[in-house]
């Protein structure tokens, strides 16, 4: 491959990078796919005349076999299974600025993702996050353009119009976020259950390699006395809360006396509450994010 050819595949890196990431849920796994994407690119010989086109076919049919192989994994993992945290501040996952780019990115819109067969999955990203005509996305994977609006419409019904939520004002889901954050830091069970939603649902996924609820905790009560009991914990010790951007929304970064990053939370709103609380705490699942801040 000439310089030319590097050239342009750098230039469509990131994107490629944001597709892989809103497909598979896992930035180490898209960071790979875009590697393999890159050799394939290397070894063409002849003229590619829309080299986006190609690149965008290569690494959605790569992750749509990954993604087939996940599933099962996912099957078998241990406790809840939550999307890889990326910051986002620093457009790691291209632009966020419209409600659409910012919901194909969150982490709930990434779970209920995980509901749909890996082609209704790639119609939904191609459509939903990257704007793309039913006619570039059938030429994308190989169907019919009539099929590929089929796939839309079933892939929305089952997600669901969840930009209600994006729509809030940004500034206020950052004090929200803080007052909870302090809340639990404090074990302050009372001032918790004041911000929680009463159908609350706290996840948290530590993948079987720290301590974690291996099942996702509902409701108010329990919710609280789960979250409150944070300061209990010997890690709770020392630790250190930072906000920042994550999956396009405000989050809470936790890090240990030494620095690492020992957890991210992000929270879910409806009004003024908070209707779900997503924690990662599995070092795997870190990794990418604790490098972005390295």
């Amino acid at each position: 491959m000439d310089d030319l050819g590097a050239e342009v595949f750098e230039g469509q890196r990131a994107r490629l990078f944001g597709l892989a990431y809103r497909l598979l849920g896992s930035a180490a796994e898209a960071e790979d796919l875009v590697q393999e994407t890159y050799l394939r690119w290397s070894r063409v010989t002849g003229p590619v005349e829309v080299p986006a086109a190609w690149l965008t076919r290569v690494i959605t049919n790569l992750c749509l076999s990954r993604l087939t192989s996940a599933r099962r994994q996912r099957e078998s993992y241990a406790g809840p299974w939550l999307p890889e945290p990326v910051l986002t501040a620093g457009g790691a996952l291209g632009p966020l600025e419209t409600v659409e780019q910012r919901e194909s990115v969150s982490m709930g819109v990434l779970i209920l993702l995980e509901r749909l067969t890996p082609v209704e999955r790639a119609v939904f990203v191609l459509r939903e996050a990257f704007g793309h005509s039913h006619a570039e996305i059938a030429g994308v994977l190989g169907i019919e353009e009539a099929h590929s609006r089929q796939l839309h419409r079933r892939a929305r019904a089952h997600v669901g119009e969840p930009r209600k939520r994006f729509e809030s004002d940004r500034e206020q889901h950052r004090r929200i976020v803080r007052r909870f954050l302090e809340a639990a830091t404090r074990g302050d069970v009372a001032a918790l259950e004041r911000l929680l939603a009463d159908d609350v649902i706290a996840w948290t996924d530590g993948g079987g390699s720290v301590t974690a609820a291996r099942r996702p905790v509902y409701g108010l009560g329990k919710v609280a006395r789960y979250l409150g009991g944070f300061v209990t914990r010997p890690e709770a010790a020392g630790v250190v809360v930072e906000f920042l951007e994550v999956n396009g929304e405000p989050a809470a970064l936790i890090r240990g006396p030494g620095g690492d990053l020992l957890a991210i939370m992000t929270m879910e709103l409806d009004g003024d509450h908070v209707a779900a609380v997503r924690t990662t705490v599995n070092p795997a699942k870190l990794a990418f994010a604790g490098a972005q801040l390295a």
